[in-house]
């Protein structure tokens, strides 16, 4: 059986669907796919080649697929587009079209009009899909608020956690002078994001340092990096752009807490990454991050920057006083998500 897996935004691992879908293609390499003869999609094809060798047939992408008449002529029995913002479609319609969808934050934060050409791709893509998979509870209720999904199976297929494996004798070091304790957050530079309040938080925190990472090259980013020139925050925040998974797993590993404001999240990757450290993590109460986070994260209500300062001490205490209850909780959510898991459940909708 002929598997296609849209998968071109494996490029871009720092950014959550290139984690996803590298991720997601790494446990699906270490079962038995003796039945199915899957393709992924890639810029760099010859990358996946060094690493899963024969495992999987390559496909090299190129943009020109967005439009028709460049589409792939090949067909499939099963299409699988890993997320739902992709513009690559099969050419000839497949047995079975698998739609993955991470959120829909693009009616919240594009338009809201049915019309807009974002709603109507992505209207098309629902109503092409034979099964839907969301990989979160809230996804899929984000996307029955404001679509009409059509009348065909859907499941919550839950990620997995991308720190599951940690990095031994991690020998990575800071470029720079680091002698207080930090806390840390790594995410994309975008709004939704919500970095600044933290940020903003920091102005009322002494003795500690805040480390934000990920691709800070964007307005936002620039927004950030502005208000702490102007509020001399240099010594207290810190932006160290993209990194490398040594680099994010030093940064998990050592920090007081790992902080994620987040206010639109499909899942939100990060907070399960620092768990796996044993860290206490501080989410804010939007969206999916209670459902991931569940009852092992602390939760803001509001951003204030007086009221996170606050919270944020008074449950420190709480964890340090009472480490082993909150261990035992940081640890049980951690491991509750498997990439293993994961695809297993994608190779049972393969399959079936």
């Amino acid at each position: 059986m002929n598997v296609f897996l849209e998968s071109h935004n494996i490029n871009n691992k720092a950014g959550g669907l290139g984690t996803f879908n590298y991720q997601l293609i790494k446990a699906l390499s270490k079962l038995d796919l003796k039945t199915l003869d899957i393709t992924l999609n890639a810029k760099h094809p010859e990358i996946l080649k060094k690493e899963f060798g024969n495992t999987f047939n390559y496909s090299k992408y190129s943009s020109l697929e967005r439009h028709f008449l460049f589409r792939k002529k090949k067909k499939y029995h099963v299409w699988h587009s890993l997320n739902q913002n992709t513009k690559v479609e099969p050419f000839f319609k497949p047995k079975k079209y698998i739609l993955t969808v991470h959120d829909v934050n693009f009616v919240e934060e594009v338009s809201k009009d049915m019309n807009h050409k974002v709603n109507k791709k992505f209207i098309a893509k629902l109503k092409r899909a034979d099964v839907i998979t969301y990989i979160s509870e809230f996804a899929k209720k984000q996307t029955h608020q404001y679509f009409d999904v059509p009348s065909v199976p859907e499941h919550i297929i839950y990620n997995g956690n991308p720190s599951e494996t940690k990095i031994e004798n991690n020998t990575f070091k800071p470029s720079f002078e680091l002698n207080k304790p930090f806390f840390y957050s790594i995410g994309d530079f975008i709004p939704r994001k919500n970095f600044l309040s933290i940020v903003k938080m920091m102005e009322n925190i002494e003795n500690y340092v805040l480390i934000l990472s990920g691709n800070k090259d964007k307005e936002y980013g620039r927004e950030i990096e502005n208000y702490i020139k102007a509020n001399k925050l240099e010594e207290k925040v810190i932006l160290t752009g993209k990194v490398s998974d040594e680099a994010k797993q030093y940064y998990m590993q050592n920090c007081t807490a790992f902080l994620f404001p987040s206010i639109r999240e499909g899942f939100g990757l990060p907070p399960i990454e620092a768990m796996k450290f044993d860290k206490p993590v501080f989410l804010s109460n939007l969206t999916s991050l209670p459902e991931i986070g569940g009852d092992a994260a602390f939760y803001w209500e509001n951003f204030n920057p007086n009221y996170m300062k606050d919270f944020l001490f008074t449950n420190l205490e709480a964890f340090n006083t009472n480490k082993l209850f909150y261990l035992e909780k940081i640890k049980a959510r951690a491991n509750f998500f498997s990439w293993e898991k994961a695809a297993k459940e994608y190779l049972e909708l393969y399959n079936s």
